[in-house]
């Protein structure tokens, strides 16, 4: 039995509290996006700094948002974006 054969232990992180998992439905500029929420909302939110050095973000791309507490179905920022290793086991774990 290969190494591949045998399924790799994925860590993926969930929404907890007020957070909501969303989808990239736009890029806006500034670091801002359009992105689709799994409540219903369709939110712009911002990249923090920490993120913006790492990741590139496409349309698409799954994310967990934390909505802000004043104007909290329009506004968020991004909490956490998913690898393609973590997307497909929330497919197959049925999150998405």
């Amino acid at each position: 039995m290969s190494q591949h054969d045998q399924e790799q232990p994925v860590r993926v992180r969930l929404p907890r509290g007020k957070e909501v998992m969303g989808f990239v439905e736009e890029f806006l500029g500034a670091s801002r996006f359009r992105i689709n929420c799994k409540d219903g909302h369709t939110r712009i939110c911002r990249m923090p700094g920490k993120f913006r050095r790492r990741f590139r973000m496409s349309v698409g791309d799954a994310v967990i948002i934390e909505p802000w507490s004043v104007q909290s179905d329009e506004r968020g920022d991004i909490a956490w974006i998913y690898n393609k290793t973590q997307m497909s086991w929330l497919k197959k774990h049925g999150h998405m």
